[in-house]
């Protein structure tokens, strides 16, 4: 048995809530000593392993300078999340009931003229330099291929990445490379048939497992997994699904469990933990934190035997990397988010529809991102879960 020496130190967390009532108030007990943070435009990019600290404090600069988004706090946004729909075809248990959700009305959605409209604003006057493209399952999006083409027509051209649950991608892989993805995240939860299916409520453990080689034949490598560990279920199954991964030349990231549910049943007792999921690892594999900076990146890489190859843990709760965030999101009904936790939106559909000029809503969306919390808030005893489950927001 080869034994991780590793061990981070939690960043002691009291952020202030996302609640419009709330926040004023929370923010003005942030303890900044106990939460180490460093002052505003200590720089992301030299930072290694390990959770990344909150802004220090408000600065008094100005949003709208230099083309670019950038908060109070100094933080630049780069990286655009996009949902393409709310809907999806597996019903995993960590998400949504079996039964489904109630789904966005068709007229809500932002059509692909609109979306096209909103992604040039965000290129040419604001500096996004990176496009996720998420769901929901971003699949069941009509003309998802066309889409991802006409983004890559845009000038500046953004990088391009997809992340899905595979299923019905391995026909149209090499479309999809066609019009332009660079990158592709493919979810995978359990290489065990009956644990995949508790899991997701369908048998279609084969489909994403073709999808995965599909990828890599495209063109698409390194492809990357994302893995939830969910306590008694699967959780078990973190060395195995780390070596299939070194098998295949996949790059594994395990996700901590969020509070993002439909049915806000998140409770963290159920939730598996970075420091877990580091041990499970750890009877198998020797890990060592990897040296290269983390960029922003949400993924906390370690070093597997001594690398070159590595595994990622992305934990949002227990080790919050929110002095580091470079993202900003949309729904696919229109909606900026400055945070997948945030409870406030700023409706670009309605500037959209309503005949704004391209600059109109830039500014909008540079005062939305101006009024970026410094963090999430989870482990704040005022946290309050936002009301859109993951599947509405996007990952």
């Amino acid at each position: 048995m080869r034994v991780v020496l590793h061990r981070s130190v939690l960043a002691t967390v009291g952020r202030s809530t996302h609640s419009t009532n709330a926040g004023a108030a929370t923010l003005g007990r942030m303890n900044p000593v106990a939460l180490g943070i460093p002052a505003v435009g200590t720089s992301a990019t030299i930072r290694h392993g390990g959770p990344a600290p909150l802004p220090r404090q408000r600065g008094t600069g100005d949003q709208t300078a230099g083309g670019i988004m950038v908060d109070s706090f100094g933080r630049r946004a780069r990286d655009l999340r996009i949902s393409l729909t709310d809907r999806c075809n597996l019903r995993c248990t960590y998400c949504m009931p079996a039964e489904g959700l109630d789904w966005m009305p068709g007229d809500d959605l932002l059509s692909d003229d609109e979306l096209i409209a909103v992604i040039d604003v965000a290129v040419r006057h604001l500096g996004i330099e990176e496009i996720r493209f998420t769901g929901g399952e971003p699949l069941l999006r009509k003309g998802i291929v066309d889409l991802i083409r006409r983004v890559g027509e845009l000038s500046p051209r953004p990088e391009m990445s997809l992340t899905t649950n595979g299923i019905g991608f391995a026909p149209r892989a090499a479309d999809f490379v066609a019009a332009g993805l660079d990158r592709i995240n493919i979810s995978l939860d359990s290489l065990e048939p009956d644990t995949f299916l508790r899991l997701t409520r369908r048998p279609r453990l084969a489909d994403v497992l073709t999808s995965l080689s599909a990828a890599v034949d495209a063109g698409l490598a390194p492809v990357k997994i994302n893995a939830v560990l969910m306590r008694g279920v699967n959780d078990h199954e973190a060395p195995d699904l780390l070596r299939f991964s070194l098998e295949h030349g996949y790059q594994l990231r395990f996700i901590e469990q969020m509070p993002l549910d439909a049915g806000h049943s998140w409770t963290r007792d159920r939730m598996v933990t970075a420091d877990e999921i580091i041990q499970k690892l750890s009877d198998q594999f020797t890990l060592t934190p990897h040296a290269g900076a983390r960029l922003g990146a949400p993924a906390e890489l370690f070093d597997v035997d001594g690398g070159p190859a590595t595994v990622g843990i992305i934990a949002s709760v227990t080790r919050p990397f929110c002095g580091d965030c470079d993202r900003t999101r949309l729904t696919a009904d229109g909606q900026v988010r400055t945070c997948l936790f945030s409870r406030n939106e700023t409706n670009l559909r309605a500037l959209l529809r309503g005949g704004a000029a391209d600059e109109q809503i830039a500014d909008a969306w540079r005062t939305a991102t101006w009024g970026k919390l410094p963090g999430h808030a989870i482990n704040d005893p005022s946290f309050l879960q936002p009301d859109r489950p993951m599947s509405a927001i996007g990952g």
